[in-house]
């Protein structure tokens, strides 16, 4: 059986900013979904993390090393929310 590939229209570029920040707020949504796993605290410390970082995310996609820095980054989150165990079936080889 054949799989489907997601085509995309635009042939344009995705930038860089564009990606990280809904990779942000993906992490954002899945921490709310979890509110009740965490104290107020930490959800407010994460939360505000995440808004820091998207105040700051052209700034940061601007470095040399922007690829490396943000996916440390995400990593970082992704400790905290387990994002990446989500998986989509949908999204999976």
């Amino acid at each position: 059986m054949a799989r489907v590939v997601p085509v995309r229209i635009s042939s344009a570029p995705v930038p860089m900013a564009d990606f990280y920040r809904e990779e942000l707020l993906r992490h954002r949504r899945c921490l709310a979904s979890q509110r009740e796993y965490y104290s107020e605290r930490a959800i407010t410390e994460v939360d505000a993390a995440i808004a820091r970082i998207l105040s700051r995310l052209e700034q940061l996609c601007s470095k040399d090393d922007a690829d490396q820095l943000m996916s440390g980054l995400l990593r970082k989150f992704d400790s905290v929310t387990g994002l990446s165990a989500w998986s989509d079936p949908s999204k999976l080889h």
